[in-house]
């Protein structure tokens, strides 16, 4: 294991004081997910505990405390934590209001309006929450109110790494993060131009949406200021899409960690998926998922890649920030300019796509040329 790579984490891309405390946590494989993963999944979920444990050995060296914490798998993105990561997260004290209040019941089932999160306490118990966090679960945190509150209201410095595996300590975690953070800023501003975006792909992938004036947000690994979130790997440049403007065909090759046997098309129209062709085992998870709530159906986010070590395909954590793809996700977009709260949030990657940008006085901007970047 890489531990420069870990030690990095801390040094470098959160840059961790000697007096703060740090968060770590991991998520373990329950016994019902035994039952239907592989043996080569089993392998990686259980190695990515001991990546974490690493982590938070690691970060005894530069922080004042490490908090590290293991608790079940909640079997998918965007779900929230359990409580016990709140308490670790933000102390006794304002977890303990938003229980007494009945807000913690409303976040956990992701039925909470802005004004019920407006009302959470950890504004005012800010300095008890910790000052940045390593989040090495294996389903993403990144699109919860967890996250969220963490980040926006208490100023947390957040390290979003799912799916994370060893590998990527020597691949994409070794990149120049000054030329990447160059070449997102250029694709930024490209798609800050943008009116309404079209996205093909050699797949059959054709999709468009508008922007709006929706805010286009830059992973580059730089989570030193106080509220940064991102992942890591870094290496991408993202956006929600306005919500019921999508149109088109989704065609999808790759789930989060294997190639489908079978590519399936999504049919997307008003901004949801309508329809899914093809037959592929996968297909039953996708309509769990909108059977469980219709939002995670949305058209969630366009992200482009920037990161020029990111190779691998087979895992989405590193292969949505490959320079030159795309990627288009469903679900949850609440946490970063959307509209739309959901508990699900799966992002699908497009190999060789041509990303066409349209102003509002009708000027077309070629961003993506069969993968390669044209700004």
């Amino acid at each position: 294991m890489n531990l420069d790579s870990l030690k990095k984490i801390y040094s470098f891309n959160l840059s961790v004081k000697p007096t703060e405390r740090v968060l770590v946590f991991t998520d373990r494989v329950t016994k019902k997910e035994k039952e239907s993963i592989s043996n080569e999944e089993l392998e990686r979920r259980n190695f990515l505990v001991d990546i974490a444990k690493a982590a938070a050995k690691t970060g005894r060296e530069y922080a004042k405390e490490v908090a590290y914490v293991e608790y079940p798998s909640r079997g998918g993105h965007a779900i929230e934590p359990p409580e016990k990561l709140w308490r670790a997260a933000f102390g006794e004290k304002a977890i303990n209001t938003l229980i007494r209040e009945k807000i913690l019941q409303d976040i956990l089932k992701k039925k909470i309006d802005e004004k019920g999160l407006e009302r959470a306490a950890v504004r005012k118990n800010a300095k008890k929450a910790v000052g940045a966090v390593i989040a090495l679960s294996n389903y993403s945190t990144s699109h919860t109110i967890f996250r969220r509150l963490l980040t926006v209201h208490a100023g947390a410095r957040y390290a979003s790494m799912p799916l994370f595996d060893a590998a990527m300590l020597e691949g994409p975690m070794g990149v120049d993060y000054k030329e990447m953070k160059k070449r997102s800023r250029l694709v930024a501003a490209a798609l800050k131009k943008a009116a309404r975006i079209e996205v093909k792909a050699p797949n059959g992938t054709r999709i468009s949406f508008e922007r709006g004036n929706r805010i286009v947000e830059e992973d580059t690994g730089d989570l030193r200021r106080p509220g940064s979130f991102g992942n890591l790997p870094a290496g991408e440049v993202y956006l929600a899409p306005v919500e019921g403007t999508a149109q088109g065909k989704l065609v999808l090759e790759w789930a989060a960690t294997r190639k489908l046997k079978r590519p399936l098309t999504l049919v997307i129209e008003n901004g949801m998926v309508k329809l899914i062709r093809g037959n592929e085992p996968f297909v039953d998870e996708l309509h769990a998922r909108f059977e469980s709530s219709p939002l995670n159906a949305n058209i969630a986010e366009l992200g482009i890649g920037t990161n020029d070590r990111a190779k691998r395909p087979d895992n989405i954590l590193e292969s949505e920030k490959i320079l030159g793809t795309a990627h288009i996700a469903l679900g949850d977009n609440s946490t970063f300019g959307g509209k739309t709260k959901a508990p699900f949030h799966h992002d699908f990657v497009l190999f060789k796509p041509t990303v066409t940008l349209f102003t509002k006085r009708g000027e077309k901007i070629i961003l993506l040329n069969i993968g390669k970047l044209e700004v």
